[in-house]
């Protein structure tokens, strides 16, 4: 598994704005255990107005995403790997880049 694949990942329920279900995910991290960080996506536009630490993913060939998308950066989550579901594709390098520089500014790398 290598970072910035994307994967369905069956997220569970959770509270308020966190996503849940089964949803498109950017794979930022394989610990080398059952786990890895991902950050999710959602299809909800407005999410770049709303919020900081996002980035619109135009859908691709390489990503395969059905439609546009927001990868939600302040979402980062740690996910059994027994709930990727399948791969999908890999970002585009440009997006991977921004969501990396995003990520450090957020986490103040």
């Amino acid at each position: 598994m290598d970072k910035g694949e994307l994967w369905v990942v069956s997220f569970p329920l959770r509270k308020g704005r966190e996503q849940s279900g089964n949803r498109p995910a950017v794979i930022m991290a394989d610990t080398m255990t059952d786990i890895v960080l991902a950050v999710p996506l959602t299809s909800n536009l407005q999410a770049l107005e709303e919020f900081s630490f996002t980035l619109g993913i135009r859908k691709s060939q390489r990503n395969q995403l059905d439609k546009d998308s927001v990868a939600l950066i302040f979402q980062l989550q740690a996910v059994d790997k027994k709930r990727l579901v399948h791969k999908m594709g890999n970002l585009e390098d440009s997006d991977l880049e921004q969501i990396n520089k995003k990520l450090r500014d957020l986490l103040k790398l």
